[in-house]
């Protein structure tokens, strides 16, 4: 899932508080599961403003979110033309100007080209049967450990992280040190400007200095074939192959990361009944992600009301005119629960497939690269669990999940089973 995605489907906001302080900690404790989250009424577009005083209009029916993200009047770029107003208070990894994320049109197309290869689902169907080793293996330890256990440190964490460092040839990277450069990357109110630009200028060190390994030693993974298809090109900049690259590492791992970790909180909990069904066949558990990704949102949106856009000239979408220059947001979450287009819940419609396309990994020329990917290890990681483990539980109420908080994500920190 992408950076952008995983972004407004949470929010960006003011850098006050510690990830790790005693405040923060009780504070996370009272927050309820993302799935029990109220979301906007679908309606048409309406001013808001974003945390740094901004106006941004909110973009919220299903047909109109569909509109901003494929019309290209409705840019990223213009994001970060020299007259636009500010979007964010604290900086994080959406912030570059320089990222494929930020730039639209013919030079977004050649970047995507470059990566896009490695992201097919015909290209992530040969990832699946190593994929499945490594979620057999991480099981394995699992009941080894013994019951009861802390399924994030266990499974819902190194499973994301083992399969990006693969595709990357990443082998024996320091996991401690990306969770910490991911937190800052992705930090809202979790750690301050300062140390948010520090992480990042450490990250992106990182980035050079992997580039430059495989520039003298090329391998089969893809940092080398981003290298390959830019040499090709011989067009794209060293800053553009460093975002790229450390947009990948964070993209790669903390929304499927996020994903599972919320998937598993509903479904231990408010959908226990239905856990037994996604042991029977990957192709339950294949409808069931489908269903989660649509409904489980990835964060608070106390900060970020969607996935923002500017307008280049005036833009009509559902019936109101929005003006040249206005910063828009498509909130993908409303949007994913429009009731004129989709009806039920996850309690009646969890194994039912979507009547709708969904706005989860976004569309248009942005839609997220690694979105088959993403659904490849949560169909796996659901199925595989459930069936090792049916009698899977929570060892703890949902009130005491201690979440991780603070970032342009939610999920939690620890999460306690017992079988």
């Amino acid at each position: 899932m992408s950076a952008e995605n995983s972004a407004a489907r949470a929010g960006t906001g003011t850098a006050t508080s510690t990830a790790t302080s005693t405040d923060a900690r009780a504070a996370a404790a009272v927050l309820p599961p993302l799935h029990c989250l109220r979301r906007l009424t679908p309606g048409p577009p309406r001013l808001g403003t974003l945390p740094t005083g901004t106006p941004v209009w909110l973009v919220t029916r299903h047909a109109d979110v569909r509109q901003v993200l494929t019309d290209p009047r409705l840019g990223r770029a213009p994001l970060y033309a020299p007259d636009a107003p500010p979007v964010s208070v604290v900086p994080n990894l959406l912030d570059d100007p320089q990222s494929m994320l930020n730039i639209d049109g013919t030079e977004h197309q050649r970047l995507r080209r470059t990566v896009q290869r490695a992201f097919t689902p015909r290209a992530i169907a040969r990832w699946r049967p190593w994929v499945a080793s490594v979620v057999e293996g991480l099981l394995d330890e699992l009941i080894d450990q013994g019951s009861p256990a802390d399924i994030v440190a266990a499974y819902t964490r190194p499973l994301p992280v083992a399969v990006i460092s693969r595709l990357m040839g990443l082998d024996g990277l320091d996991g401690k040190r990306l969770a910490h450069w991911s937190d800052h990357a992705l930090s809202t109110t979790a750690y301050s400007a300062t140390a948010i630009r520090t992480a990042l200028g450490e990250f992106a060190a990182f980035g050079a200095e992997l580039i430059a390994e495989r520039r003298a030693a090329p391998g089969d993974d893809l940092v080398s074939g981003l290298l390959a298809a830019a040499a090709e090109s011989g067009d794209i900049t060293e800053a553009q192959l460093v975002s790229l690259v450390i947009g990948l590492v964070v993209a790669g791992h903390e929304t499927t990361m996020t994903t599972l970790g919320n998937a598993l909180v509903y479904l231990l909990g408010d959908g226990r009944e239905d856990w037994q069904r996604l042991a029977s066949d990957e192709q339950s558990a294949a409808t069931a992600t489908e269903q989660l990704l649509r409904a489980v949102p990835l964060g608070d949106k106390n900060h970020l009301p969607g996935l923002l856009r500017r307008a280049v000239e005036d833009v009509e979408v559902g019936g109101v005119v929005i003006p040249a220059g206005s910063v828009v947001a498509a909130d993908a979450d409303a949007a994913n629960q429009d009731p004129e287009v989709f009806t039920g819940d996850l309690r009646t419609e969890l194994f039912a497939p979507l009547g709708a396309p969904m706005f989860t990994f976004g569309a248009g020329p942005h839609h997220c690269l690694g979105a088959w990917l993403a659904r490849m290890e949560l169909e796996l990681a659901l199925h595989r669990l459930a069936r090792r483990l049916p009698s899977l539980r929570p060892a703890a109420p949902a009130e005491a999940i201690e979440w991780r908080h603070g970032l342009l994500t939610r999920s939690p920190h620890t999460l306690q089973v017992a079988w």
